[in-house]
C-alpha cells in the first residue's frame, strides 16, 4: 500500500484541486481526507465526476454541515422558549471551536437567542467540580456540549454529583457526542439520560446501506464477539444525501427517541412520511413532542411550567405594600371577600406581561421600605418584583430589570405662584423706571411752560416762590386730566396743553390696557425655579419611593446635606408645600403626572429633568426568561394595551385643588393698591394737619378774651361757617366774571 500527499490548505478549492491531481496523475484507490464539510463537499464532487477508477472517498469531516447544526440547535431554543445558553468545547479542537461558535452566534442571530459564557475544558480534564460550580452559582441551566465522547460522558456524570441535571436543566449534545451513539452499549447510553442530541442523519432503509450493514455485522462478529454494538453507524456512509436534515435524540432509558428537523421546513415527526407520502412540518416541538419524548420532559411542556424550577412552582412575586401612589399599586384588605387585594397600574402591566410569558404566580404585599424589598430577591423569599420600582445602578449589581416600562426621568415640583402677585407697587408694574421718571419730568417740564406763559395774565399763578412751585406741579398734574382752555389766555400755551394732553391720552390708555391685562390674564411660575435656588436655601425637600432619591440628592445634585420629609399620602405632600413645610417634592415621571394631575392649580413641574432609570420589573441576577420577558414589554406597548391601561389608571385623575386647596391670587385684594391708599390718605392727611395748624395759630389770636372750652369750641364753628360763605361767593365770581378775561394774541 503507497501513501500519496496533497495539501488542500484549508480550502475547499484547493481540496477539488489536489482530489483531481490524485484521481488523474495518481491513480489512486481511495481517499482519505477532507477536514471540514466544505472540502469534503467539493471532493465528493471530483469523485463522482471521475470517468473510471472511480475511488472511495472516507472523509474525516463531520457528516453534517456544522451550520446546519447550529441552525437545529437554535430551532430547538426558539421552540422551547429558551433565550440564553452556555457553550462547553474541548480545547484539543481549536479550529473546529473557533468555527463552531461563529456558526452558533451567525444561528443565534436568526432566532433571537443569546451565547451568554463560554467555557472551555482540557481533553485530558476529569475533574470538573469547580467549573460546574460556578456555573451552578450563575443559575446557568443550559448547556450545548461540544466535545469528544470521552469527555462529554465524564462532564455528564460529574453534573448529575451536582444535581444540575434533570428537572431544571437542559444539556444539548453536538453530534461529536450523538454520531457515535452506535458505538457504546447500553448501558452507557443510560448514563446520559435526559441529554438532547443533534445527530446527523443518513438513510437506513436504501438497499445498498442494507446490504453494506449485513457484511458488516457479520465480519464485525466474527471479529469482535465480545462487543454488544455491531452497528456500522453514520461513518460508513459514502456521503449524505440530504446534508440539510438533521436527526434530533433524546436519550431515554437504554435508548433513544428521535424527530427531525429541516432547515427552511421545521420538525417532524418522520422523514419519509405518512401513509400518503406526505410529510407533516411545525415551527413548534411541542406538536411532535409526544413523538420524541413518550415521557414528557420538563423543557417539553415549558409553556406551563418554570424554567427554574419543577413543575410545581408558581413565582412569588413581591409587591409594595406601602405604594404612596396608590394609583401604581394599591393592596388593600376586602373584608366582605376575606382577601387581600391588589390592583394598580404596575400590577396591570405586570399581569400582561406574565400573560405573554405564561407563567403561574402568586402576589406577596411587602410592608418594608423599597430598598428592603430589593433584597428580598437575593435572599430567595421571592421570585421577583411588580411596582414602582425605579432601575438603578445599586440595585442593578444584585438583580436584573426588565426595560423601562414608563418614562424615565426625576422631576422637582414646587407651588406655584401668580407672576402679578398682590405685591404693594403692582401699579407700577405696566411702566419701566426709566417710564416713570420720563413721564414725571415731562409732565412738571409742560406744567413750568404753562405757567411761565400764563403768569402774566392770572393773579392766582402768582405770589411767593413756595406758592409758584404748587402750582407748576398743579398745573402739570391736572393737565394730564383735563384741558380747560376758557382758562387759558394764550395760543401759546394753549399749542402746548393740546399735544401733552394728546401724548398724555396715548399715555394712559396704554397704562389702562398693560394694567388690565396684567390683572385678569392667568400667569404663573414657580416658587422655586432651579435645583440651585433650592440648594441655596437649604430647604427641607420631600420624596418617595426609596431613599435613592437621597442618594440622587446628595451624590449627583450636590446637596451637602439634605433635610427630608417623608409623609404617607399624596395629600399630606399637597398639605406640607402649601404651608411651607417643605419647598419643594422630588418625584419620578410617572408619578409627577399623577401628582399634578391631581393639583394642577396649585403645583407645578421646574424645566429640569434628571435622568434615572425609570419603572422595571425585577428579577433574579441571569433570570432565563428576561429576554422573553422584554419582549413581551416591547409587544404590550406596541399593541396599545400599555396606553390604554394608562389612560384607566392615570391619566383619569380628577383635578382637587378647586375643593382643597383654592388659588388665593385669582382675586385682587387691598394689598394690591395699599401704596396708592397709602399715597393719597398720606397726602390728604398731611394737607389737613398743616391746616389745622395754620388755622389754630390765627383762630388763637383773634379770641384771646375767651378762657372757657365751650365758649372756644363755639367761636371755632362760627368761624368755620364764615370761611366757607366767603369761599362760595368767590367761586361764584370765578364762574361769572363781570368781565371777560383778556385773551394774549401772541
Amino acid at each position: 500500500m503507497v501513501l500519496y500527499l496533497q495539501n488542500s490548505r484549508n480550502k475547499p478549492l484547493h481540496a477539488a484541486i489536489a482530489a483531481k491531481h490524485l484521481i488523474d496523475e495518481d491513480n489512486v484507490k481511495a481517499i482519505l481526507g477532507g477536514p471540514t464539510w466544505e472540502e469534503a463537499s467539493a471532493i465528493a464532487e471530483v469523485i463522482s465526476e471521475a470517468d473510471q477508477n472511480v475511488p472511495v472517498f472516507l472523509s474525516l469531516a463531520s457528516t453534517t454541515r456544522q451550520l446546519t447544526q447550529m441552525n437545529a440547535v437554535a430551532a430547538i431554543l426558539q421552540s422551547w422558549g429558551i433565550p440564553q445558553v452556555t457553550l462547553i468545547y474541548e480545547t484539543s479542537h481549536l479550529a473546529s471551536t473557533a468555527s463552531i461558535i461563529s456558526d452558533l452566534s451567525q444561528a443565534f442571530r436568526q432566532t433571537g437567542s443569546e451565547l451568554i459564557q463560554i467555557l472551555p475544558l482540557a481533553s485530558g480534564s476529569s475533574f470538573f467540580d469547580e467549573e460546574l460550580d460556578v456555573l451552578k452559582k450563575q443559575q446557568r441551566q443550559v448547556f450545548l456540549i461540544h466535545t469528544s465522547l470521552q469527555l462529554g460522558m465524564r462532564l455528564f456524570q460529574a453534573a448529575k454529583k451536582m444535581e444540575m441535571t434533570g428537572d431544571g436543566y437542559l444539556w444539548i449534545a453536538t453530534n461529536r457526542i450523538t454520531d457515535l451513539f452506535h458505538s457504546i452499549n447500553s448501558t452507557m447510553i443510560s448514563s446520559l439520560k435526559g441529554v438532547v442530541g443533534v445527530k446527523s442523519y443518513f438513510p437506513e432503509k436504501t438497499p445498498d446501506f442494507l446490504d453494506f450493514r449485513k457484511r458488516f455485522r457479520q465480519k464485525f462478529r466474527s471479529d469482535y464477539s465480545e462487543e454488544e454494538q455491531d452497528e456500522p453507524g453514520v461513518f460508513a456512509m459514502k456521503r449524505p444525501t440530504k446534508q440539510i436534515l438533521v436527526e434530533i435524540v433524546n436519550v431515554i432509558g437504554k435508548g433513544y427517541h428521535s424527530v427531525y428537523w429541516t432547515e427552511g421546513l421545521g420538525f417532524s415527526e418522520n422523514v419519509d412520511g405518512d401513509i400518503n407520502g406526505a410529510t407533516a412540518y411545525s415551527n413548534s416541538m411541542d406538536s411532535v413532542g409526544q413523538a420524541l419524548w413518550p415521557v414528557q420532559p420538563w423543557y417539553a411542556q415549558r409553556r406551563r411550567r418554570n424554567l427554574a424550577g419543577s413543575s410545581e412552582h408558581r413565582m412569588r412575586v413581591g409587591v409594595p405594600g406601602r405604594s404612596l401612589f396608590k394609583q401604581f399599586v394599591n393592596v388593600e384588605y376586602n373584608p366582605e371577600k376575606n382577601q387581600t387585594v391588589i390592583g394598580g397600574f404596575v400590577i396591570a402591566v405586570f399581569d400582561e406581561i406574565m400573560r405573554e410569558l405564561n407563567l403561574s404566580y402568586d402576589y406577596f404585599p411587602f410592608n418594608g421600605s423599597y430598598d428592603k424589598l430589593m433584597r428580598e430577591i437575593p435572599a430567595k423569599n421571592v421570585d421577583a418584583i411588580a411596582g414602582d420600582v425605579t432601575i438603578v445602578s445599586t440595585r442593578h449589581e444584585y438583580l436584573d430589570f426588565t426595560q423601562p416600562y414608563t418614562e424615565s426621568g426625576l422631576e422637582m415640583i414646587v407651588p406655584i405662584r401668580s407672576r402679578v402677585s398682590n405685591r404693594p407697587w403692582l401699579f407700577m408694574k405696566p411702566f419701566n423706571a426709566t417710564m416713570w421718571w420720563l413721564i414725571a419730568a415731562i409732565t412738571l417740564y409742560n406744567g413750568f411752560i404753562i405757567w411761565l406763559i400764563e403768569r402774566p395774565h392770572c393773579k392766582h399763578l402768582q405770589g411767593s416762590i413756595i406758592t409758584q412751585i404748587g402750582i407748576v406741579i398743579w398745573l402739570a398734574f391736572t393737565t394730564l386730566f383735563t384741558l380747560r382752555g376758557d382758562r387759558l389766555h394764550s395760543n401759546l400755551s394753549r399749542m402746548a396743553a393740546v399735544v401733552w394732553l394728546f401724548v398724555a391720552l396715548i399715555i394712559t390708555q396704554s397704562y389702562t390696557a398693560s394694567f388690565a391685562s396684567m390683572l385678569t390674564a392667568q400667569r404663573l411660575e414657580p416658587t422655586i425655579t432651579s435645583v440651585e435656588m433650592l440648594r441655596n436655601m437649604n430647604a427641607t425637600v420631600g420624596y418617595c419611593n426609596g431613599s435613592f432619591v437621597n442618594h440622587y440628592l446628595e451624590d449627583v445634585l450636590g446637596f451637602n446635606s439634605i433635610k427630608t420629609n417623608s409623609y404617607n399620602s399624596t395629600h399630606r405632600y399637597a398639605e406640607a408645600l402649601n404651608s411651607g413645610e417643605i419647598a419643594a417634592i422630588f418625584l419620578e415621571v410617572p408619578a409627577a403626572k399623577v401628582f399634578l394631575a391631581q393639583y394642577c392649580k396649585s403645583f407645578v413641574r421646574t424645566g429640569e429633568t434628571f435622568k434615572v432609570g425609570g419603572f422595571g420589573f425585577a428579577f433574579p441576577r441571569d433570570f432565563p426568561r428576561l429576554s422573553d420577558a422584554n419582549n413581551a414589554v416591547i409587544r404590550v406597548t406596541e399593541s396599545g394595551k400599555l396606553k390604554e391601561l394608562e389612560d384607566k389608571f392615570l391619566i383619569s385623575e380628577k383635578c382637587v385643588d378647586d375643593e382643597s386647596f383654592p388659588n388665593e391670587d385669582e382675586s385682587l385684594s387691598l394689598r394690591s393698591f395699599s401704596v396708592l391708599f397709602e399715597l393719597t390718605g398720606g397726602t390728604s392727611t398731611v394737607a389737613l394737619v398743616v391746616y389745622i395748624v395754620m388755622r389754630t395759630r390765627v383762630f388763637k389770636e383773634s379770641i384771646q378774651g375767651f378762657v372757657n372750652f365751650f365758649q372756644l369750641i363755639s367761636a371755632f364753628m362760627k368761624e368755620q361757617r364764615h370761611q366757607m360763605r366767603q369761599s362760595s361767593r368767590v367761586v361764584s365770581d370765578a364762574e361769572n366774571p363781570t368781565r371777560p378775561p383778556v385773551v394774549d394774541s401772541g
